[in-house]
């Protein structure tokens, strides 16, 4: 495959000067850092206390500086949990002395291969840590080849600072060890992704990541519900609303506004004047009132008997029954500006008993409808583009 080294350049280069934006406050700025100071200086004064009399090595290693910063400042990361750094650094300094016992007079290949053994091994232990890196090199360049090193100080001075970590970050509001919590229940039908769907991201992303999977999955489900809020203030009726809907005259017969609304499969329409001014809306309900359905309930023949004979034009001047759609529609009916949240229809649907919504414009002029249905796609695709359905 092709790389167009110009172009990942002019993407890339800018990283190597910008910092990494943080999104944490002083008052955790303040937790961290005092957090390593305590932690770093226990689990020291308590290595020097412990540390074997006599011994030719140092009572402290530097890697552990690095573990330090991982455990206090993000104790929820994968490379700072518990047997990561115990674990990542003791099995990393042990390969450290190896190398240094099997190449002692070729140094800069000890060094190389010590920390590339160090990563395949906390690999394999699924005990990766950075710092793991450094005690495999920091043992080729004093030349330790004592594996008594190994224990007092690597693996001593790691688990005081973890034992110092678990103290410090519970009293301070931090889970550690951070324990992954289990999937959660199947999600509902409005969440836009599954446990499984974050898995097969994971899979193709195929790289280590500095944040846990659970931390992840809540990270993704927090900004999903942030962009939703967002998403529901800015948009408007009109971004959602079908624009130019069908609809029907006062005088328009009750035959050609059923059909009209079995054609389209839709279940109301707006009635406007030659204008386009809204004057009522016609329901399925209206039809079914009016053909006596509502109150007394019968069969499908007597259903379709019923609406037969309302829709059927009686012949001559006078009739006792409904025959425009101005005799049944509803004249009193709630609309909402085409500039109004989206937010703001959600009682109105839900609480008001509202199923349709006209969208009028400037002069009160039919500009669209909008449904129950519509505001349902809305709030089922919190991520997505909004996509229609109509009722």
């Amino acid at each position: 495959m092709r790389i167009d080294m110009k172009r990942v350049l002019r993407e890339r280069l800018p990283g190597l000067w910008r910092p990494v934006g943080m999104a944490i406050d002083r008052r955790e700025r303040l937790r961290v850092v005092c957090g390593a100071g305590l932690g770093l200086g226990l689990a020291a004064w308590l290595s020097h206390l412990l540390a074997p009399w006599g011994a030719p090595w140092p009572w402290l290693v530097a890697p552990i500086g690095a573990s330090t910063v991982l455990i206090f400042a993000v104790p929820a990361s994968p490379l700072a949990q518990p047997w990561a750094v115990v674990v990542g650094n003791t099995v990393s300094a042990a390969f450290g002395v190896a190398c240094v016992r099997a190449l002692p007079h070729q140094p800069e290949l000890a060094a190389a291969l010590a920390v590339a053994g160090a990563i395949a091994l906390m690999l394999l232990t699924r005990s990766l840590h950075p710092p793991g890196g450094a005690a495999a090199l920091l043992m080729v360049l004093v030349g330790a080849s004592d594996w008594r090193v190994v224990l007092a100080p690597v693996a001593l001075n790691s688990v005081l600072l973890v034992a110092a970590g678990v103290i410090y970050n519970t009293a301070t509001g931090r889970r550690y060890p951070h324990v992954a919590t289990p999937a959660a229940a199947p999600p509902s039908t409005l969440e836009t992704f599954a446990e499984a769907d974050l898995d097969a991201v994971l899979a193709r992303y195929n790289q280590v990541l500095d944040v846990p999977r659970d931390d992840l999955g809540e990270l993704v489900r927090a900004a999903q519900e942030q962009a939703h809020r967002r998403r529901m203030q800015t948009l408007r009726c009109r971004d959602l609303m079908t624009p130019d809907p069908h609809a029907v005259e006062f005088g328009t017969s009750l035959q050609e506004a059923w059909a009209l609304m079995r054609r389209h499969r839709i279940k109301a329409l707006p009635v406007v004047d030659r204008y386009r001014h809204l004057v009522g809306i016609v329901t399925q309900a209206d039809f079914l009132r009016h053909a006596g359905l509502d109150d007394r309930p019968g069969g499908l023949d007597g259903i379709e008997g019923r609406l037969k004979r309302l829709l059927q034009p009686t012949p001559g001047p006078r009739s006792d029954k409904p025959e425009v759609v101005g005799q049944i529609m509803t004249r009193k009916v709630r609309v909402v500006s085409a500039e109004r949240p989206l937010a703001d229809l959600v009682p109105l649907f839900s609480a008001g008993g509202h199923h349709h919504l006209p969208i009028i414009g400037p002069g009160n002029r039919l500009m669209g409808m909008l449904t129950q249905a519509d505001l349902v796609a809305a709030l089922a695709s919190p991520g997505a583009r909004v996509i229609t359905i109509r009722d």
